[in-house]
């Protein structure tokens, strides 16, 4: 009764060997199927060669055999799909090494276009310097347009208000004052323990002390509503002199502390100005002079600060859901600024930050903001005159926006001269030795700058396509061939 399954045994083993075997490769075909796919394609286009350049040998014997028996009458063949560029040809094209790319595999993003405009953030571009105290300006050590760093000296200013020098003189006395009843309570201590003074004039000594602390205190305070800072008042208490004169420093970032006060013969770092990487700030505005008296509050200077901006969208009402869609999703915008004499920069990877709750009254149009990271044109060089820097995006600087409302994954995309289209055809070129082969592809989406192309097998990763000049070629194809030039070939209308 067993031999027959003992017998059966080994064929089943087998087959379920081959199940498993089977599984895993259908499991894992991402990462062997391309190769395979790649190296097929290959081998089939090596055979075409071969087999053209065969044909093309016969075609050369039978024009030979030909020209012994009908002359001069000779039959040359030209294949309708591949075009030979010569190195002339090429760079007339702009097919250069960078020009010609490998297909790979990609995700794309299908986009609608709005215009948007270069902004400054508000309460945080522009930052504004005031008089900390009142005074006469002694000293202006920046020009407008100018570059500063965080910590830089901008101005030097002498103190004039009379309240805050006496509100010094209290402080200073009430400081010495606290030092002898110290000094005095070091004294009796000893003695108290060996009984030389009697202890109701030590604890005397002890609740003055404990009053000229709290008076010391309220005084530390008045001084801070004065304008000081903690770090200054501690300077005074420390040195026992007046501060009658400050140095005002440029901010750190967007935010103005009173730390940014330095005591004129003391170099004091502020605590707010300690950074790993200072951003620069320019001096877009100067509204003192040396010998100008000001009070507490005045304008001295305006500084800008464009290491960050946003960029100013303005879509429709219609496209709110859309809008709001790629901003829950996380998708990223493109900006594209126009250039007169070539394709358009693009900015890729920017984020939308928030979408307005309101619509515009006089334009019905939705706004929303894209935060955009600056960059310096000319950074600053080291020498000890004034600093002028340039920054690349500037406030006003119009461009328009490629917002995401639907993703393709695993496509191939090239650029826009990348594909021509014939009829209901559309091609590209692959580079094959020194032809280009017209490949037909389905396109899923165009639009002004990019193609998404189908991975459907009609190219493979690692084939090389022209990634420009594909109309050029095609017209060179029809000329090749004899037929007709469809002057409105390879553009849309």
């Amino acid at each position: 009764m067993r031999a027959p399954f003992a017998h059966s045994w080994p064929k089943l083993l087998a087959l379920i060997v081959m199940a498993v075997i089977a599984s895993v490769a259908i499991v894992k075909r991402q990462t062997w199927w391309p190769g395979v796919s790649a190296w097929a394609h290959q081998v089939g286009r090596d055979n075409a060669a071969t087999a053209a350049t065969a044909a093309d040998s016969h075609d050369e014997h039978a024009a030979t055999e030909a020209s012994h028996d009908h002359g001069d009458h000779e039959h040359a063949h030209s294949d309708a799909n591949s075009l030979e560029l010569s190195q002339q040809a090429r760079l007339n094209l702009g097919l250069t090494p960078e020009q010609i790319k490998p297909v790979v595999l990609q995700s794309y993003e299908r986009s609608f276009t709005v215009p948007g405009i270069v902004a400054e953030r508000p309460g945080r571009t522009h930052i504004e310097v005031s008089a900390p105290l009142t005074g006469v300006v002694t000293a202006v050590h920046v020009s407008p347009g100018e570059a500063v760093a965080p910590g830089a000296l901008l101005f030097e200013m002498r103190l004039t208000h009379e309240e805050l020098v006496q509100a010094q003189v209290e402080f200073l006395k009430t400081v010495s004052e606290l030092d002898v009843e110290q000094r005095e309570l070091e004294r009796l201590r000893p003695l108290l323990e060996k009984m030389i003074v009697a202890a109701t004039m030590v604890r005397e000594r002890e609740y003055a002390a404990d009053k000229l602390r709290a008076q010391l205190n309220a005084q530390r305070e008045a001084l801070r509503l004065h304008g000081l800072s903690q770090g200054q008042v501690d300077e005074i208490a420390k040195q026992r002199r007046l501060l009658r004169e400050v140095q005002v420093v440029a901010p750190s970032g967007s935010m103005s502390t009173p730390e940014e006060l330095r005591l004129s013969d003391k170099g004091t770092q502020p605590v707010a100005l300690v950074e790993e990487s200072p951003a620069l700030l320019l001096v877009q505005a100067l509204r003192v002079h040396k010998g100008q008296a000001l009070s507490a509050g005045d304008t001295m200077c305006v500084l800008a600060d464009y290491n960050e901006l946003y960029i100013e969208g303005a879509a429709f009402e219609q496209d709110g859901a859309a809008l709001n869609q790629a901003a829950a999703n996380g998708w990223k915008v493109a900006a594209l600024i126009q250039n007169p004499s070539g394709p358009p920069t693009i900015i890729a990877g920017l984020n939308i930050v928030y979408v307005a709750n309101e619509i515009d009254v006089e334009s019905r149009t939705l706004h929303f903001y894209i935060g955009l990271q600056n960059e310096l044109l000319t950074p600053p060089v080291e020498s000890a005159g004034p600093q002028f820097v340039n920054w690349r995006f500037r406030p006003g600087q119009r461009l328009q926006l490629q917002i995401p409302i639907e993703a393709f994954e695993q496509q191939i995309v090239v650029p826009v001269d990348a594909v021509t289209r014939d009829g209901a055809e559309q091609y590209v070129f692959v580079e094959n030795g020194k032809h280009f082969d017209r490949i037909p592809v389905h396109v899923r989406y165009r639009d002004q700058s990019s193609v998404v192309i189908a991975a459907d097998g009609a190219l493979f990763p690692g084939d090389r396509v022209a990634q420009r000049g594909a109309h050029q070629m095609q017209m060179a194809l029809k000329n090749k061939s004899g037929g007709a030039v469809d002057p409105h070939a390879g553009h849309n209308h």
